[in-house]
């Protein structure tokens, strides 16, 4: 065990874990947030996607200790902002069908935002490749990521 120190949404937590134990678990498991999916525990499906320092990392491979003094972002750190153009998006463009992938999806599509403001078709296929949809919403999640494109920045608590 050790005393690790996670900034998470912009908030300072200090978590007693095994450092190797996967910041999935810790998210989850000690802190309660639920938001983050687990799934293939593989990191092959995205679902356990969240941002370390703005880029997407799976989660449930990436051992707690990696993400210590880094910038953690969850799926709740980009609801707490209500006027984020990309989960504007995601609901004006109806993505979700199951729901079940769409936190990966949307941390994966804040991720290719922040890095590519102004994403071609290619480049969000690119992207989003590894990241499966089980009900085929692909071609609404496109929509939703070219429509945030057009509507400002993505990432980030309070509007930053």
């Amino acid at each position: 065990m050790a005393s690790l120190k996670l900034s998470i949404n912009g908030k300072s937590r200090s978590v007693e874990v095994n450092p190797e134990m996967p910041l999935l678990w810790v998210l989850r498991d000690v802190l309660g947030m639920t938001g983050t999916k687990f799934s293939c525990g593989r990191g092959l499906c995205g679902s356990c996607t969240v941002l370390l320092d703005g880029e997407a990392a799976r989660s449930c491979v990436t051992a707690a200790e990696y993400a210590e003094g880094k910038k953690i972002t969850t799926i709740e750190g980009l609801a707490e902002n209500k006027k984020n153009p990309l989960l504007k998006a995601w609901i004006a463009e109806d993505v979700p069908q199951c729901g079940y992938c769409q936190p990966g999806q949307i941390m994966t599509a804040a991720a290719l935002l922040q890095l590519n403001p102004r994403p071609a078709d290619a480049d969000i296929d690119a992207a989003m490749a590894m990241s499966p949809c089980r009900c085929g919403t692909y071609p609404r999640i496109r929509k939703a990521i070219k429509r945030a494109s057009q509507a400002g920045p993505t990432v980030g608590q309070g509007g930053e």
